[in-house]
């Protein structure tokens, strides 16, 4: 994965969620695509998608509970998970997490 993003658009206004604990910022692309960079504070957290995502996990610790399914997968340090879209999975939050979401 490339360290940085060229040639994008970066929209001003931050997404918060959870009082604060979860925080992105949207990049565009000049293909249409989209892309949040984001910072998640330790808690336990439940997000919904619209559409599938691709979470990569730059730094931290946690654990995510994929849709459909009851076990619950570690990542610390880096690592990545997928998400289909119109779907609901759970995140317990250990360390401070750095992460990048692409929508697919």
């Amino acid at each position: 994965m490339s360290q940085q993003f060229d040639q994008v658009s970066v929209v001003k206004q931050a997404n918060i969620y959870f009082d604060g604990k979860v925080t992105s910022r949207t990049v565009l692309f000049a293909d249409g695509t989209r892309k949040t960079l984001g910072i998640m504070l330790p808690g336990e957290y439940e997000f919904g998608t619209g559409q599938a995502e691709l979470m990569e996990i730059l730094a931290g610790e946690l654990t995510v509970q994929l849709p459909g399914s009851e076990e619950w997968i570690a990542i610390s340090g880096t690592g990545e998970f997928t998400v289909p879209g119109d779907s609901k999975f759970k995140l317990k939050i250990t360390q401070t997490t750095d992460y990048v979401c692409s929508y697919l």
